[in-house]
């Protein structure tokens, strides 16, 4: 199986239950949308607060704090092009997502559901803006919503 993920530390240490977390998530990403096969993987960096906050504002001209960023390397067409040939291996990034550790702790306990639950909906939020999905408007929103439930659900990462 090709690398799916590689994942960085930015002002926080290491953890191999984020790590094992993050692998599992993105692996049942790339199969549910017929991508495991393609060579892309998603450089996950997990950071801290002022470090996201800074990377919104550059980015974003966004001076806050967040709880992830994603950035694509390709747009919607070309991965739909990907998927729908399947003929070539292409070895590149699919895109960075960068998640505030910090923050998912905070969302979680603010929600009620476990860090796991909270970190992997962090991933596959990412994972489905950097394959070209959105969330601008409640149609994007709910095909979004149900893309990223389908695989929480498959992997039995629930609410409780």
């Amino acid at each position: 199986m090709n690398k799916l993920v590689e994942i960085n530390y930015h002002e926080i240490e290491q953890n191999n239950q984020y790590e094992n977390i993050i692998e599992q998530v993105l692996t049942k990403c790339f199969q549910e949308e017929n991508m495991d096969k393609l060579g892309l993987y998603v450089s996950v960096t997990l950071t801290c607060p002022s470090y996201i906050r800074k990377i919104n504002n550059e980015h974003r001209k966004i001076d806050k704090e967040t709880d992830v960023l994603s950035f694509p390397m390709f747009e919607k067409e070309e991965i739909d092009k990907l998927i729908s040939t399947q003929n070539n291996i292409v070895n590149d990034i699919l895109g960075d997502i960068i998640v505030s550790i910090e923050r998912v702790k905070q969302q979680a306990t603010e929600y009620e559901h476990s860090f796991e639950r909270e970190l992997s909906y962090m991933i596959v939020h990412g994972f489905y803006h950097l394959i070209g999905y959105d969330h601008m408007n409640d149609e994007e929103k709910s095909i979004m919503r149900a893309k990223e439930e389908n695989i929480l659900n498959k992997l039995k990462i629930t609410r409780q």
